[in-house]
């Protein structure tokens, strides 16, 4: 049986929030890794949003949105790297 979201304490209902905002956010600076400064601040956003998710509620959707923003922003820098390094 679910917890009705509005009953919740404000700051466990902001680290649930959190929590699923971080592997959506973890997901698109994945796909816009190319853009180099989308990837970047996206992928940033969820590395934050879910470190202050994990500080209240250890979740696993938290603890997977850090791991896809950390590859996004892995990803993002390799590709600006590339860019910067092999213009002609």
């Amino acid at each position: 049986m679910e917890t009705d979201p509005s009953s919740l304490d404000p700051e466990l209902r902001n680290a649930r929030f959190f929590a699923i905002a971080s592997p959506a956010l973890g997901l698109l600076s994945l796909c816009t890794a190319i853009i180099p400064v989308c990837g970047g601040v996206l992928s940033l956003l969820g590395v934050i949003l879910g470190m202050i998710s994990l500080k209240t509620e250890h979740s696993r959707s938290a603890v997977v949105g850090v791991a896809l923003s950390i590859l996004g922003m892995l990803i993002t820098i390799t590709y600006a790297l590339f860019l910067y390094f092999f213009k002609q």
